[in-house]
């Protein structure tokens, strides 16, 4: 039989091979898009890895001093001035406490400086000792993670030496620890 005789039949074949071939090479390049973009079936980046993790902050009441700016609903007292009464709240408790995990060591021994920061989630903590009279900036840093911190330091000067704390952003000081140093 010629093509000639069947010219619907051979219209038909030709357009459903013209259209599986088009379908495969959009789905190549979707597939190759998707690799390139790094998206993958579960909606994450498919170079992510365990290690990885994502900071957020623990949230925290706002205040506002003159209390709402906007009334919704007429007060059912019948009163429609403000209340001119203070409220009595504190503020949150931020102290900072640090501890030593030794009270006497050796010349350049570790020396383990840990502690509690409530509230004070991410905040760096210079570490300070005393000498001469005044609070020093000594060359230890700690980060504040889970409210809580650890670092130590080494020190060659022999005696009693006195640490501390800073917050480096608000300035509030921890206690101080003393250490023996031989």
């Amino acid at each position: 039989m010629a093509r000639s005789e069947r010219p619907v039949l051979t219209g038909l074949v030709a357009l459903v091979g013209v259209g599986i071939m088009v379908g495969l090479f959009l789905g190549g390049a979707a597939l190759a898009a998707t690799k390139v973009l790094g998206i993958n079936s579960n909606g994450g980046s498919s170079s992510s890895t365990s290690q990885e993790s994502m900071y957020l902050p623990k949230p925290s009441k706002t205040q506002s001093p003159s209390g709402p700016l906007i009334t919704l609903a007429p007060d059912p007292n019948g009163s429609s001035a403000p209340s001119d009464k203070p409220t009595k709240e504190q503020p949150p408790k931020k102290a900072i406490s640090l501890s030593a995990g030794q009270t006497d060591v050796g010349q350049m021994e570790r020396l383990d400086l840990t502690g509690v920061y409530p509230r004070g989630e991410g905040a760096i903590l210079q570490v300070q000792r005393f000498q001469n009279g005044a609070w020093v900036d000594f060359p230890v840093t700690a980060s504040v993670g889970n409210e809580t911190f650890s670092t130590y330091v080494q020190t060659s000067q022999v005696g009693p030496n006195r640490f501390r704390v800073v917050d480096t952003d608000t300035g509030l000081q921890s206690n101080e620890v003393r250490v023996n140093v031989r």
